[in-house]
């Protein structure tokens, strides 16, 4: 008797045991934090989630993802971050320069990557927990297209807008290497959409081709400007892939999936405790395709010859 009451005892410790041995890890979770739904920032974050799942981390088993869009709201980015912060996310992942503001505005200890962000310096970006990469295009190399596609160019007009520093800086790098070249920059911006057609109008009078770096503004009215400066015999370059089914001629696009690849590998090493954010720097593309509107160089009777 005594020994079946051992037994009776010591069944549900060797019950709590076995159930504690079996017990499944929690989930890491990942709140995703987007300005807004936007053709390239999407190809990042779907390039994030690709990857991520190739290392081993796949959504309803060991991740869970959070996501969340801001529609363009700054002040619903800060209530995304703080509820990611307050729901102890493991991980952050902030796509463009308002959302990685609000994330380390937030908060100090959960690790934040981020993407779609051309300067993290001019952006206060630069924090202990938090890394990620670069969308800066060879801003260089597409200035450099103009007076290749049209060989007596004298004056090249930049478009950009003032609500955001990255298309502000892009826009200065623009207008240095316009200089450089021996030309002469015409630099204009806008704050809001509806003032894009005057100032388009304007630059199209005043210059022989445009450049607009990458930028959610003239992103959304690229076929107003293209088409007033089409009107007018000239073109537009830019800094992204995407805009030129929207009407731009040229570009050295940034490839946003890859981007958003890239990002997944940092979270990894993050994940694992291979690295700390403050050890890991700022990563940059290092390749960069040309991509042409054939159709559109043929029309204005431009130069092609270009490799």
């Amino acid at each position: 008797m005594k020994n079946f009451k051992k037994i009776l005892y010591l069944l549900p410790l060797a019950l709590i045991i076995t159930f504690a041995g079996c017990k499944k890890e929690a989930p890491i979770k990942i709140g995703v934090m987007q300005i807004v739904e936007h053709e390239s920032l999407d190809s990042a974050r779907q390039g994030f989630i690709d990857e991520l799942e190739n290392l081993g981390y796949e959504d309803g088993k060991n991740v869970e993802f959070d996501f969340q869009i801001a529609g363009g709201d700054l002040s619903n980015c800060q209530q995304i971050a703080e509820k990611f912060v307050n729901d102890r996310k493991d991980l952050i992942f902030a796509i463009s320069t308002p959302c990685a503001q609000s994330a380390a505005n937030s908060t100090k200890d959960i690790p934040i990557v981020a993407t779609a962000i051309t300067n993290y310096e001019d952006s206060r970006l630069i924090q202990s927990n938090l890394t990620g990469t670069s969308d800066l295009a060879p801003i260089d190399k597409i200035i450099e297209l103009i007076p290749k596609l049209k060989l007596d160019t004298q004056k090249i007009g930049i478009l950009y807008s003032n609500t955001d520093a990255s298309p502000q800086y892009q826009a200065g790098l623009a207008e240095k290497k316009v200089k450089e070249m021996g030309l002469e920059a015409k630099i204009l911006s806008v704050s809001q959409a509806h003032e894009v057609q005057q100032v388009a109008e304007k630059l199209a009078k005043e210059v022989d081709a445009l450049y607009v770096p990458i930028d959610k503004i003239t992103f959304s009215t690229m076929p107003q400007i293209s088409g007033i400066f089409e009107k007018q015999g000239k073109f537009v370059v830019c800094a992204e892939d995407a805009m030129i089914s929207k009407g731009a001629i040229a570009t050295y696009g940034v490839d946003y999936y890859e981007l958003g690849k890239m990002t997944a590998r940092q979270a990894s090493k993050i994940l694992k405790g291979e690295a700390r954010p403050e050890n890991m720097s700022i990563e940059y593309l290092k390749d960069f395709k040309i991509t042409l509107n054939h159709e559109l160089i043929k029309k204005l009777n431009l130069e092609e010859n270009i490799s």
